[in-house]
């Protein structure tokens, strides 16, 4: 096997085959799962490809991967029907042809009877394989796997069915892919940032960053919510566990605050441990979010320990009836404005008889925006002990009305996670 060029360890190129994906007509999930898998046995994965079930597409592609990387993960096409090539593409980069194995066809055929089926003459396709490669069993379904080293990498081919690549993986292809790995990992880890761009984010930790550092420093964007990915190669579990801990600690200095959490932590998460920690409860009043805020709050499981009510005030009716939103205010300042967005969290704080009291009004379109007050016009309330603080945004009029309301849902639960910082 040829060395990799980052720090020693094997590199491997995933390659899904179909048709249906490349269309968008079906989600390919396996990649990801493959890629998650080969991550924890020291494998890293530097190349995702999508190909359509072409022959000549296929056999480029895997010949290609197999000259640029040590281990090939190839899922798809391994069925009985014309559209369903790989083989075939397989043969013709090994420039051998395809030879069947009667084992196979009984394994196939036993199958079948199990289900009190007849094998159709179409599935004898697949107890064919490209002469030199190795079969491997699989356990699940019809389409058995394809193993070969070809180009001087690992190949290794499985069904897309995520099931039976998934089995298929963990019984036979994970334990020979460890142990040449001699028990080398590589660990992930992403901490989630919010209240700061990716770009300010990257030149805080922009050395951190730099090409062939161990671990790998990344960020990621989604919907203003900025992820900090660390990836550590070790030749152990330990080293590789020392060097995520150390950078993990290094960025979350940098930081400070603007880290929210780990992994799979949500802002609601954040605020709710905040919340459980300080013992304290919150209560909401929502216009044009609808119950976003409530929602992700009572998400959490636990929530019954902090969350008290939340209303959605949609009108100014309800406003005023609801939370006794002064009539004249309204009038005088508009529904979306920083006096109604107070009134909201202070009454809503005080009828509710709760610590904290979020409160959102805004114009989230794609209607009712002004020169005054154009779409994506938010305000968030929220009001404690010491008051209430009132925070506005403009996030833009080029934002579809879930992004608006999206945002506003995250502006809110940062604040609160922020006030909750100071709580003593």
């Amino acid at each position: 096997m040829r060395k990799s060029v980052w720090l020693g360890d094997m590199q491997a190129m995933i390659l899904s085959i179909g048709s249906e994906l490349t269309t968008g007509q079906t989600l390919d999930t396996n990649a990801a799962w493959l890629s998650e898998q080969l991550a924890a046995i020291g494998v890293r994965t530097t190349m995702h490809v999508t190909i359509a079930d072409e022959r000549e597409l296929i056999q480029a592609e895997m010949t290609r991967a197999c000259e640029l990387a040590d281990v090939v993960m190839v899922t798809g096409g391994l069925g009985p029907t014309e559209d369903d090539l790989t083989r075939q593409a397989l043969a013709a980069a090994m420039g051998v042809d395809l030879e069947l194995r009667e084992e196979f066809v009984e394994q196939i055929r036993a199958f079948f009877a199990a289900r009190r089926l007849d094998m159709p003459e179409a599935n004898l396709i697949q107890a064919m394989f490209p002469v030199g490669t190795e079969p491997i069993v699989n356990t699940c379904g019809t389409a058995p796997g394809i193993r070969v080293t070809l180009k001087g990498a690992m190949l290794f081919i499985m069904p897309g069915v995520p099931r039976e690549m998934k089995v298929m993986f963990e019984r036979d292809v994970a334990s020979e892919l460890t142990s040449l790995a001699n028990g080398a990992v590589l660990l992930k880890r992403v901490l989630w940032t919010y209240g700061a761009g990716e770009s300010d984010i990257g030149e805080r930790i922009r050395d951190l960053m730099q090409r062939g550092r161990n671990p790998t420093v990344g960020t990621t964007a989604h919907h203003t919510v900025i992820g900090v990915r660390i990836h550590s190669y070790g030749k152990t579990q330990q080293a590789a566990r020392a060097l995520l801990d150390e950078a993990t600690r290094d960025v979350r200095q940098r930081l400070g605050n603007l880290v929210f959490g780990q992994d799979d932590d949500t802002l609601a998460d954040a605020v709710a441990r905040l919340l459980t920690k300080h013992k304290k409860t919150v209560s909401t009043a929502e216009s044009c979010t609808g119950g976003l805020i409530a929602k992700s709050l009572t998400d959490v499981p636990g929530s019954s320990d902090y969350m008290l009510e939340g209303v959605v005030t949609y009108s100014n009716t309800a406003k005023v009836r609801l939370l006794h939103v002064p009539v004249e205010l309204i009038e005088r300042h508009g529904a979306v404005s920083v006096p109604v967005a107070e009134a909201m969290a202070k009454n809503g704080r005080r009828l509710s008889a709760s610590d904290y009291a979020l409160s959102v009004t805004g114009i989230a379109g794609p209607t009712g925006g002004t020169a005054t007050k154009p779409i994506g016009l938010v305000y968030v309330g929220l009001a404690d002990n010491r008051g209430c603080q009132v925070t506005e945004r403009r996030f833009g009029t080029y934002l579809t009305r879930e992004e608006i309301r999206d945002r506003t849902r995250k502006l809110a639960l940062n604040c609160l996670r922020l006030r909750l910082l100071e709580a003593k």
